[in-house]
């Protein structure tokens, strides 16, 4: 089966007022299979980001190419799904309207649209909030909300900026269990980056490692870890291993 994304040797610059443009990507390439969780991980500064948002066709790379279902990829597409680190919810907004934003600009009724999104908010576990303002939820319920508002067009690809950076550890360790639920009751291909390693190796089908800036795939590993998995797992030895294998790859790229 063909990869539902693909990026061939993308090169990215960024010109800064104060300095000379500086070089982000140079020979940037990988590959997204269909369903597949991909994780990509590096040291700070590296591109991760960058490359994040050239896969959802908010920035046009220097050189290279994307692909998108074997089509080149030169603006965002309905299909591509994109939560930010900051959840970035409208305060003015109640949870229910919050993920029902995306939808409005469809042609969908709104008793459809209303359904749709108690359907999302149910599944993200956000049942007798829906008409909480974000003021009232604590960050990891409104990165519950970005998510099912991330979600509700059915998007064929999900890219995840740090979702839950900012959260603190056990929430954030939580999210992560709430994350792998979520994918598995859909399904969608994922595209997450992470500063955080053992993250990468508790989510991901496979973890990129980039090197440092100009960022490129330096290694990437496989994660055979069998599915589901229980938070649990991040004790046992052969998921420490592997914490251990992935950190020291990026320690070398330093």
């Amino acid at each position: 089966m063909p990869p539902i994304l693909e990026a061939n040797a993308l090169r990215m610059t960024f010109a800064d007022p104060d300095r000379a443009a500086f070089l982000a990507l140079e020979g940037m390439s990988l590959t997204v299979a269909e369903g597949e969780f991909l994780v990509v991980v590096g040291p700070s500064g590296c591109g991760k980001s960058t490359l994040l948002r050239l896969l959802a066709g908010l920035l046009r790379p220097i050189a290279g190419e994307i692909c998108f279902r074997g089509q080149p990829l030169i603006a965002p597409r309905r299909e591509i799904g994109f939560v930010f680190q900051r959840a970035n919810l409208m305060p003015w907004r109640t949870v229910l309207q919050n993920i029902t934003l995306p939808l409005e600009i469809g042609h969908l009724s709104k008793p459809e649209i209303a359904e749709r999104a108690r359907g999302m908010i149910a599944l993200v576990g956000l049942e007798g909030f829906a008409d909480a303002y974000p003021r009232q939820l604590s960050g990891g319920m409104q990165q519950r909300v970005a998510l099912a508002r991330a979600l509700i067009h059915e998007p064929s690809i999900l890219l995840l900026d740090e979702p839950f950076g900012s959260l603190d550890a056990l929430t954030r360790e939580r999210m992560n269990a709430e994350l792998l639920r979520i994918w598995s009751a859909h399904q969608r291909t994922v595209v997450m980056v992470t500063h955080s390693i053992s993250e990468a190796v508790f989510l991901a089908d496979r973890v990129l490692v980039m090197s440092v800036r100009p960022g490129h795939v330096r290694a990437e590993f496989p994660v055979a870890l069998p599915r589901p998995r229980p938070i649990a797992l991040t004790s046992e030895p052969e998921f420490l291993s592997l914490v251990r294998t992935v950190r020291a790859e990026i320690v070398d790229s330093d």
